[in-house]
């Protein structure tokens, strides 16, 4: 009998909240509003270098891996490395500030890492009141780039000041500004960003024919990052890597990309064939670029810009596959909310995920 009472306490009380499933989803709602407006990943990290994956993919639709974006918090700075697709609504679940974007770094003008830079300009403009134009950094080319997504969105700020007032949308504030600089020469770099201790340099690679094509490396505190941008295996990325903490480098399963050049192939699908038999050349594989790990001596080796899509149980095995053999070091295979904090006041990297 206690039983069968329990039993039908538990049906009501289901019963109960299934009918007031909507004013109990408000409640909760709420209260996500109020954290999710004060988050500040900045504010909770000790001073280090820290890495946050706003987007960990390719063309290729991947639902866990948007396009390629990376935010670099030295400090209180925030910098990204390109504007993918999801990227900026990825900043804003991880609880970063996209008001607090101090510059966008591109690291060459294909459309994947470039198509999210309208909506971040826009979100970090409104989001903090900005009164000055987000600045992109890039190689020559960096300011037809920004002309035309400033051209788009010319009509987009007109309506937002309208909309708003001039105190939440300064109109001053809107669009980008583009900071051109020169290519450096093979095997050496230029610093394209120095302030408040974070060093930038920025150094060629081979991305051909997607030209001129950069790499970064990030120095704050003791501690570096060095991300490779998009590139064919090249030794370039090695040199500017050597001693350095994390190596943050695109990849491309040969392999698995032979499979869907196969299947394309088989359909009659003439133009993902050629793209498909196209899009290995200039990229690096996995083997490849733990080859590269191994020769500059980083502590570990994070990859990004996963190509293809890793969408079935068992093909993140496939894409690591030989990777062990290449570099003894930790290797992290990437997501949206990949996150890595290098703290100051250690040699340690921590890896965590934010989503």
């Amino acid at each position: 009998m206690t039983g069968r009472i329990v039993l039908l306490l538990i049906v009501l009380a289901a019963v109960a909240a299934y009918t007031m499933r909507g004013e109990l989803a408000l409640r909760v709602y709420a209260r996500a509003a109020q954290a999710n407006m004060v988050a500040d990943l900045l504010s909770e990290l000790p001073d280090g270098l820290h890495v946050a994956l706003c987007g960990a993919g390719s063309p290729f639709p991947d639902p866990q891996r948007s396009g390629p974006c990376l935010a670099i918090i030295a400090g209180k700075q925030l910098l990204l490395v390109d504007a993918g697709t999801g990227g900026a609504r990825n900043l804003q679940r991880m609880g970063v500030p996209t008001g607090r974007v101090a510059a966008v770094l591109l690291t060459h003008f294909h459309s994947d890492h470039i198509d999210g830079l309208g909506e971040l300009a826009m979100l970090r403009w409104v989001g903090d009141a900005n009164t000055t134009p987000l600045p992109v950094l890039g190689p020559e080319g960096v300011e037809l780039v920004v002309q035309g997504f400033n051209q788009a969105y010319r009509l987009d700020a007109g309506y937002r000041t309208a909309h708003h007032g001039m105190a939440v949308a300064p109109p001053k504030g809107a669009g980008m500004r583009a900071d051109t600089f020169t290519l450096p020469a093979d095997g050496t770099s230029v610093t394209v960003w120095e302030k408040e201790g974070l060093r930038v340099v920025a150094f060629s690679v081979d991305h051909t024919p997607a030209s001129p094509a950069v790499g970064y490396r990030f120095d704050y505190g003791g501690r570096s990052v060095v991300v490779s941008g998009d590139t064919k295996k090249n030794a370039n990325v090695a040199t500017q890597a050597e001693g350095a903490d994390l190596l943050v480098h695109g990849a491309l399963a040969a392999q698995l990309v032979g499979i869907l050049n196969q299947a394309a192939t088989a359909t009659n699908q003439t133009n993902l064939a050629k793209i498909t038999h196209d899009v290995p050349d200039y990229h690096t594989t996995p083997v490849e670029a733990a080859g590269i790990a191994a020769a500059s001596g980083v502590k570990a080796l994070l990859y990004y810009h996963i190509v293809p899509s890793l969408i079935l149980p068992g093909l993140e095995a496939a894409f690591l596959q030989g990777v062990d053999d290449a570099y003894d070091g930790e290797v992290v295979l990437s997501r949206d909310g990949t996150f890595a904090s290098l703290p100051g006041s250690s040699d340690e990297i921590q890896f965590s995920e934010l989503l």
